[in-house]
């Protein structure tokens, strides 16, 4: 029986940074599986996500790796590290990354291209979020013949973008929810597709409509108040400007006057004028209402139709599943080691096992979760008496049986053990 300093050695051998063991590993395990399953890597997803350790300070050191930094589990009191995760348009991981917790998502763009350039998977397009669209990652993604399907921010002021949303053109339906609209420029060889969702758009709209409800209520309600803040000054003005109650009153006017400007969701859809009074920010309701239910995307493909380049762009959630089924399936939390090479084997072990919740689900066509809970029902008995001592396994039921022969493993055999008396 495996102990855990053997567990710990395990790990150290699988993560052996001389050897470059963690690169060998995921090549030769994503080869295998994909000529096992006959996977067609021509476009990748990846994205970033991060995990936090439950400890008061980040480590020390210009080469720390736990360290303070964007947290997307929003605790940014903990230290964490960055993980990127390469998925196929399957959901298949294709590789993973692991840095330190303060890098951004667009410094580590150039590291993922190389390293997937020196597996030599030919002609590949690189799907990506808006949070790695800078110029510089756009160009690396486009080095040695390859592409990019890449979402890019509409409320960032980008005059290109401008460009293609003041652009007029027929939609295109793709499907009950999605339609699009290609648009080219004669200044880019990047081809722009605007996407549409109808229901999002009732809901973008439903959303700002209570928005605009709600400030309305309450800048009737400061305006009554603003009366009532004018003759308390007024009252102070005679109090001396030492008077504890003026300054505690002035206090008061403040916060009034600023806790509506400053809402963390309502404030966007304000503006104050020069006397300090707010009001509904019409330019801005305006502009956001053109923009319900749509969002922009950028490719660098002469060839992909635009229907494919809205398909291939939705599929992105695969990655975001994946970091779901991580943190969540396959408990990728809390992570105990210390070590930076230990928590790097951590990681790759999980990613491992994710590998194979993705064959084992392509192969049954069944999710994890039903797999998970069917063949988790199954359970080995301990049968004591005169003659002897049994242990066997339940009988399987038919959908028990049936992922076993899709996945081609053998079931656990009826009877494991038999000490007659």
């Amino acid at each position: 029986m495996m102990d855990a300093d053997q567990a710990y050695r395990a790990m150290d051998l699988l993560i052996d940074a001389d050897a470059g063991a963690h690169a060998v590993v995921q090549e030769t395990v994503f080869f295998a599986v994909s000529n096992l399953l006959n996977l067609e890597v021509d476009v990748l997803f990846f994205d970033t996500t991060s995990t936090y350790f439950e400890r008061d300070t980040e480590d020390d050191g210009e080469d720390a790796f736990r360290r303070y930094g964007h947290s997307k589990d929003h605790r940014h009191d903990l230290p964490q590290i960055v993980i990127g995760l390469a998925v196929t348009k399957e959901g298949i991981p294709v590789r993973c990354w692991c840095w330190p917790g303060n890098n951004n998502d667009q410094a580590v763009l150039a590291e993922v291209c190389d390293d997937l350039r020196d597996w030599k998977l030919g002609r590949v397009i690189t799907v990506v979020d808006r949070g790695f669209t800078s110029a510089d990652n756009l160009a690396y993604l486009r080095r040695a013949g390859g592409h990019y399907i890449a979402g890019r921010r509409m409320r960032d002021g980008n005059p290109l973008v401008e460009q293609v949303l003041a652009r007029q053109g027929r939609y295109q339906q793709v499907r009950d929810n999605l339609r699009v609209k290609e648009i080219r420029l004669d200044a880019t060889d990047v081809r722009f597709v605007i996407c549409h969702n109808p229901e999002q758009a009732q809901r973008d709209q439903a959303q700002r409509d209570e928005a605009i409800a709600r400030i309305t209520a309450e800048l009737a309600r400061i305006t009554a108040e603003l009366a009532r803040i004018a003759e308390q000054r007024a009252r102070d003005a005679r109090r001396p400007k030492n008077d504890k109650a003026r300054t505690r009153n002035e206090a008061a006017h403040v916060r009034a006057e600023c806790a509506l400007r400053d809402h963390p969701t309502l404030g966007r859809w304000l503006t104050q004028q020069a006397n300090g009074r707010l009001k509904v920010n019409a330019g801005k309701v305006k502009t956001e209402a053109r923009l319900d239910g749509k969002y922009l995307i950028a490719t660098s493909d002469p060839h992909i139709s635009a229907e494919d380049v809205a398909l291939g762009y939705k599929n992105l959630l695969e990655a975001e599943r994946g970091f779901r089924d991580l943190k969540t399936q396959l408990l990728l939390r809390p992570v105990f080691h210390r070590l930076e090479h230990r928590i790097r084997a951590h990681v790759l072990i999980c990613w491992l096992a994710l590998l194979l919740t993705r064959v084992a689900e392509r192969g049954s066509g069944e999710t994890w979760r039903n797999i998970n809970r069917q063949l988790g029902r199954i359970t080995q008995v301990t049968l004591a008496g005169p003659a002897g001592t049994v242990t066997q396994t339940t009988p399987l039921n038919p959908g028990q049986k049936a992922i076993y022969q899709a996945l081609s493993i053998q079931p656990p055999a009826r009877v494991t053990t038999f000490n007659p008396t």
